[in-house]
């Protein structure tokens, strides 16, 4: 939710390293650079902004005696624990890299995941951390070049929460007072970003800076929602981070990897480190196996309760029964299917039914309405995303609410010409309870001697199509309510 306070200016920035003597001139001007940032820290990219008052000097950050080739540089994905990257950023991508420059030697790592399901909500998270290792400048040292800049980012956050930027009629963004951090490094602090811009973009983070020796910590934190039945591209229904939960989470971030970075300076003190020799990695996830479906050897009783009226959509099928279990969802599936049905003119009828069912249940074993409701949100949502266009030879119609068809339920109609399949289908989704039943008419006419995706193919009418699969749910629904729990 947005914040209470008044909204200020955007987030603070600064320019790239100079050489010490710019220093000055640049503390000077930096009130007039730092308006400039804004949108791009919606995807937490590098960033500069914020800072607390530097301690006195430190024998951690003088100029290197070491060889650089001599020292790998600290791992920033190390320094923070599983657990609590688990917890932040659940299953994450992990990026890293590191890179040498004239005045500094950085070292990053990023956990992202954009797409986490939480119930009805599509959840983004993201952690950013930079650290960097300031090389000396004439007679400065390198911790005094990193407390030049960490100064720099202070002065920076402090303009930042005061500023008052020109925004546009449909613009809003706020951000926090600095607030300092004890405790951590040499100084340390966090601030807060919140923006809304038009009908597009919603965000809020948290960041902090520190400061340890010879090196300089920025760190971000980034966490919002969106309903699953929300319009893509959108901020419809987003909500993100709140002042309060950026605040701690980044404050508790910051102390970690000042924490890591300590420990690597009291393990190679004067030295400068190195980039790492490799190329920037990413580590995804390991992929979940997907669930293979086993063939029942009769109907459900549901199915084979509705089997009559079924057949009267698709006369004379080959039936199948399968099952899957993936998690708390235990699907079964039920088909009619006959491809050589006579059509008009001597022509081939293709007709297919097919009754897909999710039953959900706690970890109990027990019914878990909420579980099918989410599971419902995002069909929705995915369906409504693509409703009113094409691609690839698919054509997807508007989505159509329907009554009185368990507690929620849509249909809508989708032609298909690519691939082997040049036919179209009525889809019907209903939720009633912890059960999402998804029943699919489909169809098409070709010549006889033409294959089934011949661009000579008639597709099934959208009036038939999507009679047909409501028909079905209505009965099938209907037989669901008058079947024991389970069947």
């Amino acid at each position: 939710m947005p914040p209470t306070g008044p909204m200020g200016g955007p987030p603070a920035g600064r320019p790239g390293r100079r050489p010490a003597w710019l220093l000055p001139a640049l503390a000077a001007a930096l009130v007039v650079v730092v308006a400039g940032g804004g949108v791009g820290a919606y995807l937490l990219l590098s960033g500069k902004g914020g800072g607390g008052t530097a301690a006195g000097p430190s024998s951690s950050g003088a100029r290197s005696v070491v060889p650089a080739a001599a020292v790998p540089g600290p791992d920033a994905c190390s320094m923070l624990p599983a657990d609590e990257a688990e917890r932040l950023a659940p299953g994450a991508t992990v990026s890293k890299s590191s890179r040498d420059s004239d005045y500094t030697v950085a070292f990053t790592c990023n956990w992202q995941n954009q797409r986490i399901s939480f119930g009805e909500f599509w959840r983004s998270r993201e952690i950013d951390v930079r650290i960097e290792q300031h090389k000396g400048e004439g007679a400065k040292t390198g911790r005094s070049m990193a407390q030049n800049s960490y100064e720099m980012d202070y002065r920076g956050a402090k303009y930042g929460a005061t500023a008052k930027p020109s925004l546009d009629p449909d613009e809003k963004e706020y951000v926090s007072p600095v607030k300092d951090v004890p405790g951590v490094g040499e100084g340390a602090f966090a601030q807060y970003t919140w923006r809304r811009d038009g009908k597009l973009l919603w965000y809020s983070f948290g960041q902090a800076h520190a400061q340890v020796g010879d090196m300089t910590i920025r760190v971000k934190f980034q966490a919002g929602q969106q309903r699953k039945d929300a319009q893509i591209l959108s901020n419809e229904s987003t909500r993100s981070i709140t002042e309060e939960n950026a605040i701690r989470e980044v404050s508790g971030l910051i102390a970690y990897f000042a924490k890591g970075v300590a420990a690597w300076q009291a393990q190679h003190p004067g030295v400068l480190a190195k980039p790492d020799q490799a190329p920037a990695t990413t580590q995804s996830p390991a992929a979940r196996p997907t669930p293979s479906p086993t063939e029942l050897a009769a109907f459900p009783p549901a199915c084979q309760a509705v089997t009559q009226a079924a057949t009267r959509l698709v006369p004379k099928p080959a039936t199948r029964a399968r099952a899957t279990e993936s998690g708390n969802d235990d699907e079964t599936e039920c088909r009619w299917l006959n491809l050589d049905l006579p059509g008009t003119a001597g022509n081939v009828r293709i007709r297919s039914m097919l009754i897909t069912t999710h039953r959900f249940t706690n970890r109990a074993g027990a019914i878990d309405p909420g579980a099918a409701k989410a599971y419902y949100a995002g069909e929705y949502g995915g369906d409504k995303n693509t409703a009113g266009s094409s691609i690839g030879g698919i054509t997807w119609g508007e989505l159509s609410d329907i009554k009185g068809l368990g507690e929620q339920a849509y249909g809508q109609f989708v032609e298909t010409r690519q691939g082997e399949v040049s036919a179209s289908s009525g889809t019907v989704i209903a939720r009633t309870g912890a059960l999402v039943v998804r029943v699919d008419y489909s169809g098409s006419e070709r010549p006889k001697g033409e294959p089934a995706n011949s661009p000579k193919a008639r597709l099934m009418p959208r009036k038939e199509a999507q009679d047909g699969a409501l028909a079905l749910a209505r009965a099938y629904l209907a037989e669901l309510a008058r079947q024991p729990a389970g069947s």
